[in-house]
């Protein structure tokens, strides 16, 4: 079988988290990515360790686990792009390309001449997604933007941690990946727009128009607050931080037990009224104060510490086994141990083994996406810096030998 994009090429000038996260994806999804990398060092994360998956040698810099979270299934190129010679060959690339991603600040890629109405130009079915930290217009466009800052500027940070306590940020990297989401979202769109039957073609045989992607992670957290965003347009008042709690259903959070944390989502009254029964305080149910999640969310300062004390007599699995015999939503909080030999995790193969270049086997989480008919690739680890240079340069720009040892010679690979 055939992945979904077979046949689309992509271009990855991105580095980091957000934008290899999206080329990832299209990655997983069939498509030929040629991840373009500095030489010598690479991109950022194969850096940001410990721990690494692979030590630093004379020819290769060290591979961080976190490198290997968002470029499996990558060819990478370590190629100069400040240099006349690396420029042309990006354009070589593009010329047949469908995809560019960059995350470089705003005009950072026009004095390569590798901006967006320059590549439009050489090519006119490219599309072309550019990931910045506040868009490529506006008071902050020039600012950088990394995960944390947003968090803090775009009001996760606000909402998260505990009412008493300071804000938090989220314990992975989220804007970045859901800027990632985003992005691949939007590449996937533009392509439909494109009339995307073949080689940039429509079914009626004309070259499809591709586009420029504005993505900023500002305004991809600002879309992300979802409900907290419209309890703040509706009401004019900031959400206080509730620590694990929900601001619009109660109970909807952790609670202590004998040797652990049990998640309780109840999303509705009738699972309410189960829990009580369940825990054999059905008068809660018939209050007044409880009987509403209206009601709920009014008075649970009075609610959650009578929950807390009934649930804290007994163990996690004594309260998730009785529980999920009424359909009351709950879970234990997991360590990570705990998640990667969760029954169900194995069941659906959420962790894959694939080969690096050495025949090594290297682990790492799967996709959660299963298409029964173009089912995703997973046939290569991250690469090596540089492990397809000869491959990229001689069987799709038709370099020889010669040209591409002195253009390493030259600095311009490595």
């Amino acid at each position: 079988m055939t992945g979904a994009l077979d046949g689309i090429k992509v271009v990855d000038l991105s580095r980091i988290l957000a934008g290899p996260w999206a080329s990832q994806m299209l990655a997983d999804f069939g498509a030929q990515v040629i991840k373009i990398e500095r030489p010598s060092t690479g991109d950022d994360t194969r850096l940001w360790g410990p721990p690494f998956i692979a030590s630093a040698s004379s020819k290769q810099p060290p591979q961080a686990a976190y490198f290997h979270c968002a470029n499996r299934n990558k060819q990478s190129l370590a190629l100069d792009i400040s240099s006349t010679q690396g420029q042309q060959i990006i354009k070589s690339l593009i010329e047949d390309a469908d995809v560019l991603i960059e995350n470089y600040k705003v005009g950072g890629l026009k004095k390569y001449g590798l901006d967006y109405h320059s590549l439009q130009q050489l090519n006119p079915k490219l599309v072309y997604c550019s990931i910045t930290g506040f868009g490529q217009d506006g008071p902050c466009a020039h600012k950088a933007g990394y995960d944390a800052m947003i968090q803090g500027e775009g009001g996760l940070m606000s909402l998260t941690g505990q009412s008493d306590g300071e804000p938090m940020k989220v314990g992975v990297a989220l804007v970045d990946i859901m800027t990632g989401l985003y992005s691949c979202n939007a590449i996937l769109a533009a392509l439909l727009a494109r009339g995307k039957t073949g080689r940039g073609e429509t079914s009626q045989g004309e070259i499809g128009q591709g586009q420029h992607i504005d993505i900023a992670l500002l305004d991809v957290q600002i879309a992300a607050l979802a409900n907290q965003g419209m309890n703040y347009l509706t009401t004019g008042e900031n959400p206080a931080r509730l620590g694990n709690g929900h601001p619009n259903i109660v109970p909807y959070q952790t609670f202590a037990t004998v040797d652990g944390s049990l998640i309780l989502a109840v999303g509705n009254d009738l699972q309410f009224e189960r829990l009580c029964q369940v825990a054999q305080h059905q008068t809660l149910a018939q209050d007044p104060r409880f009987k509403t999640n209206a009601a709920r969310v009014k008075h649970r300062t009075e609610l959650i510490p009578l929950l807390a004390k009934i649930i804290a007599a007994n163990s996690t699995q004594y309260w998730v086994k009785l529980l999920e015999q009424v359909a009351v939503p709950c879970g234990p909080v997991n360590t990570l141990e705990q998640v990667f030999n969760h029954p169900q995790i194995k069941h659906r193969n959420m962790v894959r083994q694939l080969t690096n270049e050495q025949g090594e086997e290297i682990v790492t989480v799967a996709s959660p996406i299963n298409l029964s008919q173009t089912p995703l690739q997973y046939h290569s680890a991250a690469p090596a810096l540089g492990q397809h240079n000869e491959k990229i340069l001689s069987q799709q720009l038709g370099y020889s030998a010669d040209e591409i040892s002195l253009l390493r010679q030259q600095g311009i690979i490595s």
